[in-house]
């Protein structure tokens, strides 16, 4: 009988590890939003990128849990002797004292600091930076996590998302990096996803968005935002809606060269140039109109 139950219980481990390392958005949201700022710590600490990312995707849940919410805390990092904020959190033991962050920057610069200061993780640092068997197996070993099934879970995630990728990185986009450096943003903000597209930032407008709300968030000149996007700053701005955070290309990417864009029902000159991240002037410019001609359903316009 203690065998079927030991069965049992590996089995339902196995199943359960293999159900939560399905492919999810709100994963690669969270890779897409700091894979950049992971390789900056590796650049400066040594720290793969990929076992940052996998402990973050982990310890706060894709950056749900009501640690990271709370406290920009991502990496489940305890007070054991911190000076700074804190925030209590049931763990191991009822109403634990967990480290608090000013933002997510700060997050995963203590994350670094507190491994590559700790002399229990002296080890993991004489491992190749590809080796991230070696680092997850390593953390379980020197006693990061109480799970049994640390390691494998760390594993699962680099290997699911091809976050291994990431530790041959030898640059980083400062501007990514940046935006988790963002101050007098409060914990717990449902920030939005930054996309890159055309060599450009952009998001995508929410209920409720202003152009003012959306520069305190990024740390950028609301101002500037708006001009960047050849609005207005008052404007009402519509979810659903494109809104870039630099000043816009002259033309399309490659991969629209020779491919004009037919125009459909209720598309503007505005709203082309704003879905290829081009100027509404070099539009104008590129299919020689001038800026007064309304374009017509069934036009072919050059976007590169």
């Amino acid at each position: 009988m203690k065998k079927y139950i030991l069965i049992g219980i590996v089995l339902f481990v196995c199943a359960s590890l293999h159900a939560q390392l399905k492919w999810n958005s709100r994963y690669q949201a969270y890779i897409d939003q700091y894979k950049d700022l992971a390789i900056a710590e590796m650049l400066k600490y040594d720290i793969p990128a990929s076992i940052t990312l996998a402990q973050g995707l982990l310890e706060s849940g894709a950056g749900m849990s009501e640690l990271a919410r709370k406290g920009n805390n991502h990496f489940g990092i305890k007070c054991h002797d911190w000076r700074g904020a804190t925030t209590y959190h049931d763990d191991d033991e009822a109403q634990e004292c967990f480290r608090k962050y000013r933002d997510v920057y700060e997050s995963f610069e203590d994350h670094s600091k507190f491994l590559a200061r700790q002399p229990r993780y002296r080890s993991l640092f004489r491992l190749k930076r590809t080796d991230y068997k070696g680092w997850a197996r390593g953390l379980k070993k020197c006693g990061y996590a109480t799970s049994p099934t640390y390691a494998k879970q760390l594993i699962g995630i680099i290997e699911l998302y091809k976050l291994h990728k990431y530790d041959k990185a030898t640059k980083y986009d400062r501007f990514m990096v940046d935006r988790s450096e963002v101050k007098g943003i409060a914990p717990g903000t449902n920030l939005h996803q930054i996309h890159i597209y055309n060599k450009n930032y952009y998001i995508t407008v929410r209920p409720g968005d202003t152009f003012r709300s959306i520069g305190e968030e990024v740390g950028i000149s609301y101002k500037k935002i708006a001009k960047y996007n050849e609005r207005d700053k008052d404007d009402r701005l519509v979810p659903g809606e494109i809104i870039y955070l630099k000043k816009k290309q002259k033309k399309a990417i490659k991969a629209y060269k020779n491919r004009p864009h037919r125009v459909k029902n209720g598309e503007s000159m505005y709203s082309i140039a704003q879905y290829y991240g081009i100027r509404t002037e070099s539009l104008y410019k590129m299919n020689r109109l001038n800026p007064d001609y309304s374009i017509q359903v069934g036009d072919y316009l050059r976007v590169r």
